[in-house]
């Protein structure tokens, strides 16, 4: 089985490309009870579609999001490119804001969309905290192309399936 991680397209593409080499996290709404976690060294990144990838990145990704995420989520039998995979060097929960914030140079993203996770509390995680993986990432030489099912949606961080 091979393990894929969701994010939005334009953070895939920052990682892919070598703008970003973090990835911060609250978890997604269906991560279970237990919250979530990196509790995978490797995986593959898989990009999700969201309209509004724009409003929460740092320009000039701002203006590519939108055209990355083709302004509509998949659809059954979409062909889904898979371009990277990544290998955790280190993961941790942060706890201190200025921490956090001196990761900024390593993302993307805007800074109050990051304290607004910070800030967050619920499924097994406290106010105050995130996850952050530190990535080293590789390109494919050749993408993977995965036909899009309806047990790859959901508001959850990781899939698994056979290639």
């Amino acid at each position: 089985m091979a393990v894929f991680f969701k994010d939005w397209a334009v953070i895939c593409e920052a990682i892919g490309q070598g703008e970003q080499d973090v990835i911060l996290r609250k978890g997604g709404i269906h991560e279970g009870r237990e919250g979530f976690s990196f509790k995978h060294e490797e995986f593959y990144l898989f990009p999700t579609l969201f309209h509004a990838q724009g409003d929460m990145v740092k320009a000039p990704w701002d203006e590519l999001a939108p055209q990355l995420a083709r302004g509509k989520a998949w659809e059954l039998g979409d062909q889904v490119s898979i371009k990277y995979r990544c290998r955790v060097l280190k993961a941790e929960t942060l706890t201190d804001w200025a921490e956090v914030q001196s990761l900024d140079s390593r993302h993307i993203w805007k800074e109050e969309i990051i304290r607004e996770r910070f800030d967050w509390a619920g499924k097994g995680m406290s106010e105050g905290s995130i996850h952050v993986a530190y990535l080293k990432v590789e390109v494919l030489d050749e993408p993977l192309e995965l036909h899009y099912e309806k047990s790859m949606g959901g508001c959850r961080s990781w899939l698994e399936m056979p290639l």
